[in-house]
């Protein structure tokens, strides 16, 4: 199977995680506490890669005026209804005219969760995100370390691949999709080429947490699972061939797979991002 035959396709598999946004917002809150503790939310912010609005409505709270842009509709969908005081639209941060969604003025903070990671060429992306900025203007963002240190991207979801007449090859280092960035000294390279300065990238690790007051987590990973556009892709491709009873019995595996792999009772796991902060 060709390397990108699993990468995320947001247009299409958008929806997919802006139905299971309360998810997604509940294991990601360590990381957006420490992105709106280091950006500073103040003045005009633009969240790149917006997704359902978590820091469109930060932003907004904390009385910044708030503008978003990521390329899935159902993704902007979710964020007007969520943060009706931020403007949104679906534009490629890599080559829309970002000031334009401004009346021309530029941003004093850029910020993104998991956002900025699946441009085709992040130097021509940092570098219009550059051009919308205020001389002065921050820049704070949070994306993935390697993925074989970072078990969302494996736990239960190597049950789910296992069902794939043809099993995907690993993407080479450096290539659009989550772990783009894992390698800090070639991130340090493209913000220096797009016009970045003083950047820093700390590691940050937190621990993702499925479970509720009444559930151990397992469903609630296996939503995430089925969410992201590695589990719609393999959804589309062996449901058909496994037949509803097939499937049936392949998302009970995935959910005997996480049980396996609970601690202390529940679905929870240790990640390792980078916090990475520059200056326009």
């Amino acid at each position: 199977m060709a390397d990108d035959a699993l990468r995320p396709n947001w247009t299409e598999h958008g929806a997919g995680w802006a139905a299971q946004d309360g998810i997604f917002d509940a294991i990601f809150a360590p990381v957006t506490d420490a992105i709106v503790t280091a950006a500073d939310l103040s003045g005009a912010v633009l969240d790149v890669g917006c997704g359902t609005g978590t820091l469109l409505e930060r932003a907004v709270d904390a009385g910044a005026s708030a503008v978003g842009v990521d390329i899935s509709p159902a993704m902007i969908d979710a964020a007007t209804r969520r943060v009706p005081r931020a403007s949104v639209a679906v534009a490629d941060a890599q080559t829309a005219d970002l000031r334009s969604l401004t009346a021309n003025h530029a941003f004093d903070r850029i910020v993104s969760r998991f956002g900025v990671m699946f441009f085709a060429d992040p130097v021509a992306a940092f570098t219009n995100i550059r051009r919308a900025a205020t001389p002065d203007a921050s820049m704070t963002f949070m994306c993935w370390q390697d993925g074989r240190i970072n078990p969302i991207f494996t736990l239960g979801t190597r049950t789910l691949i296992a069902a794939l007449d043809e099993k995907p090859s690993r993407p080479a280092p450096g290539s659009p999709g989550p772990v783009a960035f894992a390698d800090p000294g070639h991130l340090r390279g493209i913000l220096a080429d797009s016009g970045w300065s003083n950047t820093t990238l700390d590691d940050f690790a937190f621990r993702a947490d499925y479970s509720t007051p009444t559930s151990d987590g397992v469903d609630e990973r296996l939503a995430v699972i089925l969410a992201t556009s590695t589990g719609q892709l393999v959804e589309e491709k062996v449901r058909t061939r496994l037949g509803e009873n097939g499937w049936s019995d392949l998302l009970d595996r995935v959910r005997e797979s996480l049980r396996d792999d609970r601690v202390d009772g529940v679905v929870a796991h240790d990640n390792h991002c980078w916090l990475v902060s520059a200056r326009a």
